[in-house]
């Protein structure tokens, strides 16, 4: 994986191979954050980025000069590996090892982007959860947004606050407000 703009822009960051995780693609990430260039002001914004895996997209975040930046994944390993890039590079990542439901379930922070991205062969009822959750405890900051990535099977236009959703090869990316 490689961050693709701002103060570390072209370098490559390589996740041990035992995480359990699956990346958000190179070209699915930079498509995402031209729409959020376009929409807002990225040094400005604080960001929770859950299901984090390896921290792709808090990288992605943090090396566009994001200086509130909250990582939360319940796997031991990919926290502890967050944690070690993210004290090299110099970010910003305040990193939680948690489960995420448990997160949403007790966290009064709130964000302007909250960005999710589950296993996608999670239950259809637990895409929704998150998205309940967030709705229920109001954690996004007026104008925020929820972005869900997921597979382009798995389909969320029918739930509370969709806004619309951007197909990249076989990830789909789901924004809410």
């Amino acid at each position: 994986m490689r961050i693709i703009s701002g103060q570390y822009k072209g370098k490559r960051i390589t996740a041990p191979s035992k995480l359990p995780v699956r990346p958000t693609t190179d070209m699915a990430k930079e498509a995402l954050f031209n729409i959020l260039n376009n929409q807002f002001f990225l040094q400005d914004l604080s960001v929770l980025d859950l299901f984090s895996g390896t921290g792709n997209i808090s990288y992605e975040f943090a090396s566009r000069g994001c200086s509130s930046i909250t990582a939360v994944d319940g796997n031991y390993d990919c926290m502890k590996f967050i944690k070690k890039t993210s004290t090299e590079l110099g970010f910003p990542i305040t990193v939680i090892k948690s489960d995420v439901f448990k997160y949403l379930e007790h966290t009064a922070l709130t964000n302007d982007i909250i960005f999710a991205d589950p296993p996608y062969d999670m239950d259809l009822a637990q895409f929704e959860k998150i998205i309940e959750l967030v709705s229920q405890k109001d954690l996004l900051k007026e104008n925020g947004r929820l972005i869900v990535e997921h597979s382009k099977h798995t389909d969320l236009s029918h739930v509370k606050n969709f806004l619309e959703q951007r197909r990249y090869g076989s990830s789909v990316f789901s924004f809410f407000e």
